[in-house]
């Protein structure tokens, strides 16, 4: 069964693989190397792509010489993927924590900022052990809490632009929830029978199109998206006006120059 936070994201995403690319794909692709490293995928490696979005970390795989399997629950990310990813041994439509696949198909399984938006991320986990054979590993990103810069951005911009937001934001219910952070994390991985659990921060800064970066949003993508959607124009008007000036500091030779950070997780499955 899936949660009312599932089903929330389903209809968030429902048609924005290009919104997506243009946007946030960019900012989301930065990790994918190092998640590839920590779950060990080489030339050879069977590796499960969990929540390919338009199949960034799919097709770094493929290059590697990997065997690449590759799933998304949105139908047009999935078609995006499959663009992006032909030679791939199957790219379809499946969503964590219910896989189409037996106990033990893949080498190892990467997912890419997935555990954000699953309404039970233990059981999203869990799957995935359930997949990939011993000896494997299991790579996993997720944004930290508190937020870095780049995401802390949005929310005083639309603080400045006096929005109010919903009384009741979709959210995990308690029980299923973890703390963002290293250790919630790492504890979050250990708690499902894996081990050998290993987690980093990894620090960078987006470059981007300030245009690019404003369509995101504007095109209903992710919580921010589901704000700029519930406003009427002339407060839209005012998040613009906010959003040019308070990205001013971050303008470089005509891109923003935005700091994030991610959190990087691996495990061993035994």
């Amino acid at each position: 069964m899936t949660t009312a936070f599932d089903d929330h994201e389903r209809s968030r995403w429902a048609g924005r693989a290009a919104a997506y690319e243009r946007s946030f794909a960019a900012l989301c692709a930065h990790p994918a190397t190092s998640l590839l490293d920590a779950a060990g995928v080489v030339a050879g490696t069977r590796v499960l792509d969990a929540g390919t979005g338009p199949g960034t970390v799919a097709a770094l795989a493929h290059a590697r010489g990997a065997t690449v399997i590759a799933v998304d629950a949105e139908p047009s990310m999935v078609a995006a993927a499959r663009r992006r990813v032909p030679a791939a041994e199957e790219v379809r439509q499946a969503a964590l924590p219910h896989l189409p696949f037996p106990d033990d198909h893949v080498d190892a399984a990467v997912a890419n900022f997935v555990l954000n938006h699953v309404g039970d991320p233990a059981a999203a986990l869990a799957e995935l052990r359930r997949v990939v054979r011993a000896p494997g590993r299991i790579a996993v990103t997720i944004w930290p809490h508190p937020p870095p810069p780049l995401q802390r951005l949005w929310g005083q911009i639309f603080d400045a632009a006096g929005v109010e937001r919903p009384a009741v934001m979709p959210r995990l219910d308690a029980d299923k929830d973890f703390p963002r952070t290293a250790e919630g994390l790492s504890g979050l991985l250990t708690g499902v029978g894996l081990t050998d659990v290993r987690c980093e921060t990894l620090s960078w800064v987006h470059r981007t199109d300030p245009e690019d970066w404003w369509s995101g949003p504007a095109n209903g993508i992710g919580a921010l998206g589901l704000l700029m959607a519930d406003q009427p124009p002339e407060a839209v008007a005012r998040i613009r006006a906010q959003y040019d000036r308070l990205t001013d500091d971050f303008r470089d030779g005509g891109l923003l120059t935005l700091p994030t950070a991610a959190l990087l997780a691996s495990a061993a499955v035994t």
